[in-house]
């Protein structure tokens, strides 16, 4: 088991940054992907950033730029940096984590940060 805790969410006007937080804590693979997902009013959740274990990432196109992810001191730490944050990034960020561990693959959830963008 694995448990995700996130921080980090607020309120930013337009062109503004923010950062998130998440610390794993549990039974890490060395394997372990940590992810983030949004979803914003009325949108379906997307993924926004991927950061896997050997540090390589991935970004939806439309925070190319933008955003950045990385891992924080450790493999069970990572972070998303937001910057020139726009209206539309307004959305509940929610940290996740995937690993394959004792022969089977395992999903795990943070219980989402909100993020609003507003003038």
């Amino acid at each position: 088991q694995v448990q995700l805790v996130e921080s980090g969410g607020g309120y930013v006007q337009p062109g503004g940054s923010l950062r998130l937080s998440c610390a794993a804590s549990g039974a890490i693979a060395d394997n372990i992907v940590m992810r983030w997902y949004r979803q914003g009013p009325g949108k379906q959740r997307e993924s926004v950033a991927r950061i896997e274990s050997d540090g390589s990432t991935n970004y939806a196109d439309s925070v190319k730029g933008r955003f950045t992810i990385s891992r924080v001191n450790a493999k069970n730490r990572v972070s998303l940096q937001m910057n020139s944050l726009k209206p539309e990034d307004t959305a509940v960020y929610t940290c996740y984590a995937g690993q394959f561990l004792r022969g089977a693959w395992y999903d795990f959830w943070g219980q989402g940060t909100q993020v609003t963008v507003s003038s």
